[in-house]
């Protein structure tokens, strides 16, 4: 069975649980980023050891989190000796406006992805567009390149949208799928 790991800084919470909903669907490990932008003791491993790497962050001001992107720095370390390379790699993100520039945030993590060498799953799930649509159907962003959830200014963690929460689950599921037909 593959080894999944989800890494994910949480401003307030939102994340935090698409992350939970991203490695539910994926029976991955969570690895949280600190405040202070640092992996909790063994984290470094667990990514190590992972077959497939989830990438999660809020989006602030079209981008991530700066604690997402200390890691991400600090990631160069194993970048240098392409300790990463050919894994599988996804990524998800959070906003209070629906757009609010999440793709540039997903582009950041894919490209980080890339510089490790590694292969990008997508979510793989047609966009909910039709006039019957509602916020609380998957997909309802109508995001490709990885999970994108939408929580307003106002609400707390608790009230995030049901759809997107399915969203991560089912991704997770999809990264869960794909890591399993590369480790065999």
């Amino acid at each position: 069975m593959a080894k999944i790991a989800v890494v994910f800084h949480s401003g307030y919470g939102h994340t935090q649980r698409l992350a939970q909903a991203v490695a539910e669907g994926a029976s991955a490990e969570l690895v949280a980023i600190d405040a202070d932008g640092n992996l909790p003791e063994g984290g470094w491993e667990t990514l190590a050891a992972a077959n497939a790497i989830v990438f999660g962050t809020p989006t602030y001001m079209a981008g991530p989190s700066w604690q997402f992107k200390k890691f991400a720095d600090a990631s160069s370390k194993p970048w240098f000796s392409q300790a990463w390379k050919d894994k599988l790699f996804a990524g998800f993100t959070n906003s209070a406006s629906t757009n609010g520039d999440k793709q540039v945030t997903l582009d950041y993590l894919f490209h980080l992805a890339m510089q490790h060498g590694g292969l990008w799953v997508g979510t793989g799930m047609m966009p909910a567009n039709s006039k019957a649509a509602t916020r609380n159907d998957v997909n309802w962003i109508g995001t490709s390149s990885g999970a994108m959830a939408q929580s307003p200014s106002d609400a707390s963690a608790a009230e995030m949208f049901p759809g997107d929460l399915e969203t991560g689950r089912q991704f997770g599921q999809r990264i869960a799928q794909a890591a399993a037909r590369l480790a065999t």
